[in-house]
């Protein structure tokens, strides 16, 4: 699956480092959020905080919730009316909320959406240091399932083992990690990668071309980011 620029289906740009592609800007969702290519149907009880990002109305990008007013996403994924839709799989349930503002990082690919209404979501544990090389994690998203597919009509993960470090899409620290049985793709951008129960990326790029299961990813690395999450939400 990929991240917002992985769903989007706008034309993708290949990053220097890695191989990696940058996904399209999140201005048009079919060209900025990538989908999950192999894994599996997730079980949303394990990741209840996953939530779809909504640009204009329309599905774009994958997101996590991580307090009662706050998302957490890609900063591609944002960029004209935001809303997010919590607590379901389904690509079309679950219950829609307006931002009432967004945030994004000077030092990467990573945005907050304050809520205009709070949620009884369980949140994500976000995680605090960068996992090893060879660590196994997973991933998860609504991003498309072929490369010219549509977004996944339930939530999907794939398992990924942690290959180094890299740059994201905005030239921000990320964690690189190849597909076990799956990889990210168009529209998994914004979602989270997990490792021992905590979020500790947020996808950015991808290198697969939505044909890969075991294509190359960056994800944005959250602890990197984490004292300025701290700062926006009170955290």
């Amino acid at each position: 699956m990929k991240m917002k620029k992985l769903f989007a289906a706008a034309a993708i740009t290949a990053l220097a480092l890695g191989g990696a592609t940058a996904l399209p800007s999140a201005a048009n969702a079919e060209t900025a959020t990538p989908r999950i290519i192999g894994g599996g149907t997730a079980d949303f009880s394990q990741v209840p905080y996953a939530a779809k990002l909504l640009l204009n109305g329309q599905f774009n990008c994958t997101s996590e919730v991580i307090s009662s007013t706050w998302v957490l996403t890609a900063k591609h994924c944002v960029g004209g009316t935001v809303s997010i839709k919590v607590g379901s799989a389904s690509l079309t349930g679950g219950t829609e909320i307006a931002s009432k503002r967004v945030v994004s990082w000077s030092g990467g690919d990573l945005s907050l959406v304050e809520l205009a209404q709070p949620t009884n979501v369980t949140p994500a544990t976000l995680g605090t240091t960068t996992p090893s090389v060879g660590t196994s994690g997973d991933i998860y998203g609504w991003g498309r399932t072929s490369q010219n597919g549509p977004a996944a009509a339930n939530l999907k993960t794939a398992n990924v083992r942690i290959s180094g470090t890299g740059s994201d899409n905005a030239g921000g620290p990320a964690i690189q990690f190849r597909g076990v049985d799956g990889s990210c793709w168009k529209g998994d951008s914004g979602g989270p990668l997990v490792v021992g129960g905590k979020v500790v990326g947020v996808a950015s790029t991808s290198s697969n071309g939505g044909v890969d299961p075991q294509g190359l990813c960056s994800y944005t690395n959250v602890s990197k980011g984490l004292s300025w999450i701290k700062s926006v939400t009170g955290l």
